[in-house]
């Protein structure tokens, strides 16, 4: 439990997760109760960062190599180790439903899209993944470009609803309205 405190100390003197854990993990050589504390002074559930910390551990904190706790903290940040939890209202948890919908109408998705997504679902930060969701496009051969820029049409209706909405949302609004547009054009025969 001290540890987690001066995690907590080191977190609420303006210290990131990585470097909190760098610190910790630089002092104990004990990389997962270093890690584990740090996700208790952020205020992650007990069994979700046991989930995250499984994840990574043999990677990452098994073995560390000597003078690595700085690189391993911005892993473990990257990797979203270190990310709170939001809880979502009902309306954004409908537009995570339809990003879900529209992930599925890319016909295909990087890792490195989907790693982020995964994040910004969990941290609620739904303009990020609306914004990366609209810069991309459908697959070719495999995706449905009419489902998709539909779909990304109602969550941006969904996300333009709530009190002073990001200026942003309403270009990334028009555009997938013009590829849907573009889309049901070229779909007449």
């Amino acid at each position: 439990m001290r540890i987690a405190l001066t995690a907590k100390h080191l977190l609420d003197t303006a210290a990131t997760p990585a470097q909190a854990y760098a610190a910790l993990a630089r002092r104990t050589r004990a990389p997962l109760r270093c890690a584990r504390a740090v996700c208790t002074a952020l205020g992650i559930p007990a069994a979700e960062t046991a989930r995250r910390l499984d994840d990574c551990y043999d990677a990452l904190l098994a073995s560390p190599r000597p003078n690595s706790e700085a690189d391993t903290g911005e892993l473990l940040e990257a990797l979203g180790v270190f990310d709170v939890p939001k809880p979502l209202t009902p309306t954004e948890l409908a537009v995570v439903d339809l990003f879900l919908v529209a992930v599925g109408a890319m016909g295909g998705i990087r890792p490195g899209h989907q790693h982020g997504l995964h994040r910004w679902f969990t941290t609620g930060n739904l303009i990020t993944a609306y914004l990366s969701l609209t810069a991309a496009r459908p697959m070719p051969r495999t995706g449905d470009p009419t489902l998709y820029w539909t779909t990304l049409i109602q969550a941006g209706e969904l996300l333009t609803t709530t009190p002073n909405p990001d200026t942003r949302l309403k270009y990334a609004l028009h555009r997938c309205r013009t590829h849907a547009t573009q889309e049901a054009q070229a779909a007449r025969p």
